[in-house]
């Protein structure tokens, strides 16, 4: 998409062009694909990352530190799936998007909802994700995920259990909608994933993992887990988390302007539990959600969003 230069539009004009520049820009974690690259929406027109070829995204560096140890038996929490271990799982995404322009009527720009059933299976680097037949409750979108069957995506960890980067491999045939549309999920969940600390906890250990989220609006994204419950492997942990913006303004994609960040709320919580001996998680939900303000330093246009993203999986 081409967005024009905002710099000499009168004040209406500017007003669309800001509107269509959020509408497409931004996203509930301003994850950016390059330096220079927002997140993409599934909207169409939005060029997707997997295009024609595998792709890798790099994920920002995340550090955990340790609260409260917990309750004995304490211990080093390590993911130990053994290569070539196979696991039938269930990704489910949902973000809503609804924005306002000064005293305009709100518009809803979510996009739709996504139920993505895959295989993965563990490698030395990581796990191997096949795709199966994606649905979602949009007509359009749903039909053009039908190509989609049989794409290729995949998560390289650390030793801790942290993502530290993504693979995607839409297959050949699959639609810039539904490329878009799948890795916007691909996203979400890897924004809303888990690491250990280095030292050995039990149960009622908290601990915080704190992770920059790259974007024109670069957040601080602190995730607060509690180890609420352990069986063996399966451990079902608590999630809070919070993100707060690391400048007073936001640089439009396409060299569009800044805007001042007049107000910014994002926090949620959720329930997750994990298989140390499988590759993701086998349960559970978190929803993330807030408000945020952004005015125009030129007209003093004002742009107002309240977004809602849910994440979930399911064996």
């Amino acid at each position: 998409m081409t967005v024009l230069s905002s710099s000499h539009l009168p004040r209406f004009a500017r007003s669309s062009v800001l509107l269509v520049v959020l509408a497409v820009g931004l996203s509930a974690f301003g994850v950016a694909c390059s330096d220079d690259a927002e997140a993409p929406a599934a909207t169409e027109g939005t060029e997707p990352l997997g295009i024609g070829k595998e792709v890798t995204v790099p994920i920002s560096a995340s550090a955990a530190t340790l609260i409260e140890p917990g309750a004995e038996p304490r211990e080093v929490l390590r993911p130990h799936f053994v290569v070539g271990t196979d696991q039938r799982v269930t990704l489910r995404t949902d973000h809503r998007i609804e924005q306002q322009i000064n005293d305009q009527p709100k518009r809803d720009f979510s996009t739709p909802a996504l139920t993505i059933p895959m295989t993965a299976e563990t490698s030395t680097e990581g796990v191997d994700l096949v795709i199966g037949a994606v649905s979602t409750p949009d007509p359009l979108l749903n039909k053009a995920l039908t190509a989609a069957d049989g794409s290729h995506a995949g998560f390289d960890f650390s030793d801790d259990g942290a993502i530290t980067a993504l693979r995607l491999a839409p297959s050949p045939d699959t639609s810039n909608a539904a490329r878009a549309a799948l890795e916007q999920a691909f996203y979400q969940a890897v924004y809303r994933s888990i690491m250990f600390p280095d030292e050995p906890v039990g149960e009622g250990a908290v601990w915080t993992v704190h992770q920059e989220v790259t974007g024109g609006v670069t957040l601080d994204q602190v995730t607060t887990a509690t180890l609420t419950e352990r069986d063996g492997d399966r451990l079902t942990i608590q999630l809070n988390v919070t993100q707060t913006p690391k400048s007073a303004q936001w640089s439009l994609p396409n060299n569009a302007g800044t805007l001042d960040i007049e107000d910014y709320v994002m926090q949620g919580t959720g329930t997750i539990t994990v298989d140390l001996g499988l590759p993701l998680p086998v349960a559970g939900s978190i929803t993330v959600g807030g408000h945020q303000a952004y005015r125009d330093p030129r007209t003093a246009s004002m742009l107002q969003q309240t977004i809602t993203t849910q994440v979930s999986w399911a064996e």
